[in-house]
């Protein structure tokens, strides 16, 4: 075989090669825009379940103010107030509270992941994270976990009032 032959064959090598690697591009693009998409289905479905449970709070706390949260942070809702105490000697304290709860957004990391934080009288008593990666999340175990920790800070706020 002559000089000549082996570099037509290099070249034909090559160019399959990088139309190989253009396809396996292709694939990966798909690959992500599926997982945005996966992504922002979950997240419509926690969002939604985490505003109706913290939509309950001020039911039986009365003074809680709802709040949608949604951009950068993630979506999904607050409640806080704010109460003010007058104690002996007429010294005005403020207390606030608040109960946080977000689907955080899409990341290089490919996870639904929900965050929660919770305050009560200007102390935290819960800061979590919970996440899986897309393709293995089991989404009742994250609409059980809203569910837990609204459960939990409500008994921590009545404990605490």
């Amino acid at each position: 075989m002559s000089f000549q032959d082996r570099l037509h064959k290099a070249i034909e090598r090559g160019k399959r090669r990088g139309e190989a690697k253009r396809s396996e591009a292709r694939a990966k693009a798909l690959s992500e825009e599926e997982l945005r998409r996966l992504h922002s289905t979950y997240r419509l479905q926690l969002s939604e379940h985490i505003e109706q449970c913290i939509r309950q709070l001020p039911n039986f706390f009365p003074g809680f103010r709802l709040e949608t949260l949604f951009g950068e942070r993630g979506w999904g809702a607050a409640c806080s107030r704010d109460d003010l105490h007058v104690s002996r000697g007429r010294r005005k304290e403020n207390d606030y509270s608040r109960l946080e709860m977000t689907v955080r957004p899409p990341s290089e990391m490919h996870v639904l992941d929900l965050a929660a934080k919770g305050t009560i009288r200007n102390k935290e008593v819960f800061n979590r994270n919970f996440f899986e990666k897309l393709e293995e999340v089991d989404l009742e175990k994250f609409l059980e976990l809203v569910d837990v920790w609204v459960l939990e800070y409500a008994e921590l706020f009545a404990a605490k009032t």
